[in-house]
């Protein structure tokens, strides 16, 4: 007992130290930080954190990489960490986290945690993410759904669309319609990163939350050899159809730019989407639709975006970097942020009061999926494999996606072929 009180003290005093000096002004640190939000509503939700860092007299250095989803900006840290500069704070997740803690490179953040109480405040399963050998080394922000169809509302109404499309027999229907209106079926963003987004969602789709786990997260030889993954490539081939020529290439902001603007119907998309949508001044339910992918109502497929702290050697620059773990895990930052960039926050005691109801049905079913045991992992978006074998897999899923000659049984050898092979570490 009076190991955990000297214990809880030093808390104490560490956490002191970083609000005086924030308050004081002085000798304020600055805090580098590796992002990839860069689109319209990426960069409005950051900028309450910037603002925030500043009131406390810290001075923020933006480190954004743009595009890729995110692997340009895991490039750039490779190469900065290992010429021994890294930045403060990383925006990585998933098994990334435990990669570069197992290198030794991220600091210990168990005094801020256990001060603040995150093991009470986080779900266990974001948690045990954000923590190497059982001790924080990682701060999450959000907590994104990934498995959603998003949709213009006045689209629909002039294609005759009247329901969500709960399987993708109704969505091929209702895309029909819309396409049959002289519109752009489905809006989608022809990169590797974007066409694994919205394989991992037909998995779901076609084969629930079990199938998924067992042939994407587990790669299960059995699960990736089976008639469900057959059908799930047939299905995520005849999507192909529904996509607009401008397709390859092109931005996922961009895309649902055509969601906005009324030239397309429907995108498959994460909820960081919704946030474009609400930087244009559009309202859910009156201007645009968020449904869970066909098939996918009682599944939740999480991303949670994360900032990794590295170690550093100057004083000023810990206390910034301190000071920066204990804003982004404060609710009033949890809110503020959340709101902006169409996520939820991931602390389990603020409030949803002031969210839309796309958030607050994805805070139910965030809830309700975790109990039933489909709450699964994003895989397209880093929360369940090495990255090395997540990038052999995003390759061929946009090959397959790319190529018609590239046949469902090759594919599915493939997959096979990469799921038998070694798990490629960090360099």
């Amino acid at each position: 007992m009076r190991h955990y009180t000297g214990f809880r003290r030093a808390c104490a005093s560490l956490l002191a130290s970083l609000l005086l000096a924030a308050g004081a002004g002085v000798r304020a640190g600055e805090v580098e930080v590796l992002h990839y939000w860069t689109s319209g509503g990426e960069a409005k939700s950051l900028a309450e954190l910037k603002g925030m860092m500043a009131q406390r007299g810290h001075s923020w250095k933006d480190f954004a990489v743009v595009g890729g989803g995110g692997q340009n900006a895991m490039d750039v840290l490779k190469a900065r960490v290992l010429a021994g500069n890294p930045p403060a704070a990383a925006n990585i997740k998933g098994p990334a986290i435990q990669e570069w803690a197992a290198l030794g490179a991220l600091t210990n953040l168990d005094a801020m945690a256990s001060f603040d109480r995150w093991d009470e405040a986080l779900p266990k399963v974001v948690a045990d993410q954000m923590k190497h050998k059982g001790r924080y080394v990682a701060v999450p922000v959000n907590v994104h759904r990934v498995n959603w169809l998003w949709a213009n509302a006045e689209v629909l109404r002039q294609a005759g669309v009247n329901e969500a499309p709960r399987n993708f027999d109704e969505f091929f229907k209702a895309a029909d319609k819309v396409r049959a209106a002289g519109l752009i079926a489905l809006a989608h963003g022809g990169q590797d990163w974007q066409d694994f987004t919205t394989f991992e969602s037909v998995v779901l789709g076609v084969g629930g939350a079990k199938f998924y786990d067992a042939a994407l997260v587990k790669l299960d030889a059995q699960a990736l050899g089976s008639d469900t993954l057959r059908r799930s490539l047939e299905t995520f081939r005849r999507l192909r159809g529904y996509v607009d020529a401008a397709s390859p290439g092109r931005d996922w902001n961009a895309t649902t730019d055509l969601v906005i603007k009324g030239r397309a119907g429907f995108q498959f998309m994460g909820d960081w989407a919704k946030g474009e949508f609400l930087a244009a001044g559009q309202q859910p339910g009156k201007d645009f639709r968020c449904f869970p992918a066909p098939g996918t109502a009682e599944a939740f497929t999480y991303n949670v975006d994360s900032f990794a702290m590295f170690q550093l050697k100057a004083w000023e620059a810990q206390k910034a970097q301190g000071y920066l773990a204990y804003l982004l895990m404060g609710k009033d930052f949890q809110e503020r942020f959340n709101l902006r960039k169409g996520s939820i926050p991931v602390r389990q005691n603020v409030a949803m009061d002031k969210f839309d109801e796309c958030a607050k049905v994805s805070a139910q079913d965030f809830g309700k999926t975790a109990k039933a045991g489909t709450l699964v992992p994003s895989v397209a978006h880093g929360m369940a494999l090495a990255p090395g074998q997540q990038a052999l897999m995003r390759k061929l899923v946009s090959d397959f996606w790319n190529n018609p000659q590239m046949s469902v049984n090759d594919t599915q050898k493939q997959l096979l072929a990469l799921a038998a092979g070694p798990q490629k570490p960090l360099p």
